[in-house]
């Protein structure tokens, strides 16, 4: 590499970016990103069921996040950053439908929930080679 620049946790090269690495970190940024999307999507949800245009907005700019965030995840496949997100996609869905639509989750939502984490948990820390 003919040069870097370190910006926080994401290190810049002349060749591209090369992302963290730490599992906790990464998790992090995964959390992140879904509370981005998940932010974004209300938006737009609001504005289509409510009518104000501004509404869009926010949800372009939240959307754009969740994206830079979920690229920064440090997995070496699209897809596979795909497949670990939507677990923790699905579980901060249902926090967010138990914290800011006041709707309890059932014991379907909450077993659901925990298949797809466990399910998201094998993919990211599978041993690879």
């Amino acid at each position: 590499m003919s040069g870097f620049l370190f910006v926080g946790l994401v290190v810049f090269t002349s060749g591209g970016v090369c992302t963290i690495g730490v599992p906790a970190l990464q998790f992090v940024l995964f959390f992140g990103a879904a509370a981005f999307e998940i932010a974004g999507c209300y938006f737009i949800w609001q504005a289509i069921r409510q009518g104000p245009i501004w509404l869009w907005l926010p949800a372009i700019a939240c959307l754009a996040l969740f994206a830079l965030l979920l690229a920064f995840t440090g997995t070496e496949s699209a897809g596979r950053a795909f497949a670990v997100y939507g677990g923790i996609y699905i579980a901060a869905s249902v926090v967010f439908m138990a914290t800011v639509e006041k709707v309890r989750p059932d014991m379907w939502d909450l077993a659901g929930v925990a298949i797809c984490l466990v399910g998201a948990g094998v993919i990211f820390f599978a041993p690879r080679s």
